[in-house]
């Protein structure tokens, strides 16, 4: 099953449901993370994307970044509304015992002292963002507690990944629901019943959901309209040319000490990937800034 994101409305309420399993694994793959790292960057990933889905700019994009204080450091995920996720965590080697129900310790690897940032870029001049405190580092009940907090937006988020011994993701997805404006409090009493009954949204992807599906679970008595559904990927719009601009940039001396070492190596945090600079690239992007 490809990953992929439903948007969908039932009865006064919007949900948004997405299974995100092979972009983990890519973001597994590219930072080489161990089970708490994946869950952590996985789950942020799959927030990303689901706040994404809802911003009327085609060309935005909303970045999350989770600084709880834990060993894992910073977790960053930058998705659009196009299906394009990147991320990265600054200590992707973090190993932690699982917590007290048996499962990734998401929330130690995290950590409770510290904020939860949304930037989102709009189209306008300068981008919006908003924080709030973190509840539990546990990732949904903090956007979950964002939305409500810094957006005033009533919001149920789940958020989930499974990884397997072998570090591999066999599972990952989630969901965010949101009540429109004039919704039935019969309608939100149905809807908390449901949502009781829903103890895992990776279990269920693992089981072979589709993002349909886990809507379906979600609206059990619902009557939904869907949509539309979009294609979802990791991916980077780092770039061969776009960090020679960069290093540009540098100053002078800076870029004169590359060129004497003969060689420049940079690498993209969100993506893991390495360009190589030669002495005659330093050379031609010296001349480039020269020109500036």
């Amino acid at each position: 099953m490809k990953d992929h994101l439903v948007k969908a409305t039932a009865e006064g309420v919007r949900v948004y449901a997405a299974v995100t399993t092979d972009l983990v694994n890519e973001a597994i793959r590219r930072h080489d993370c161990y089970p708490v790292a994946a869950a952590a960057l996985g789950r942020t990933m799959t927030g990303a994307l689901l706040m994404a889905a809802n911003l009327k700019d085609a060309d935005g994009a909303i970045t999350i970044k989770f600084q709880g204080g834990g060993p894992l450091g910073t977790v960053t995920a930058d998705a659009s509304p196009q299906g394009y996720v990147r991320g990265y965590v600054d200590n992707p080697h973090v190993n932690l015992p699982l917590n007290s129900l048996g499962k990734i310790d998401v929330s130690g690897g995290v950590g409770k002292d510290g904020l939860v940032t949304v930037t989102r870029f709009t189209g306008l001049k300068n981008p919006v963002s908003g924080s709030c405190e973190i509840t539990d580092g546990e990732i949904a009940d903090d956007l979950t507690k964002y939305l409500y907090v810094s957006e005033q937006t009533p919001s149920s988020v789940g958020l989930g990944v499974l990884v397997d011994k072998e570090f591999h993701c066999i599972g990952a997805g989630g969901f965010i629901i949101q009540p429109l404006p004039d919704v039935e409090d019969s309608v939100i009493d149905r809807l908390e019943q449901n949502l009781a009954t829903v103890h895992s949204v990776s279990h269920m992807v693992e089981h072979g959901f589709d993002a349909k599906q886990i809507i379906e679970t979600l609206l059990t008595g619902f009557d939904v309209n869907y949509l539309s559904t979009t294609d979802l990927a990791f991916r980077c719009n780092c770039s061969k040319s776009h960090i020679a601009t960069v290093l540009a940039s540098l100053q002078s001396n800076d870029l004169q000490q590359l060129i004497d070492d003969g060689h420049a190596e940079v690498c993209c945090h969100f993506c893991n990937e390495k360009y190589q600079f030669d002495k005659d690239d330093l050379l031609a992007i010296q001349m480039l800034a020269q020109r500036k």
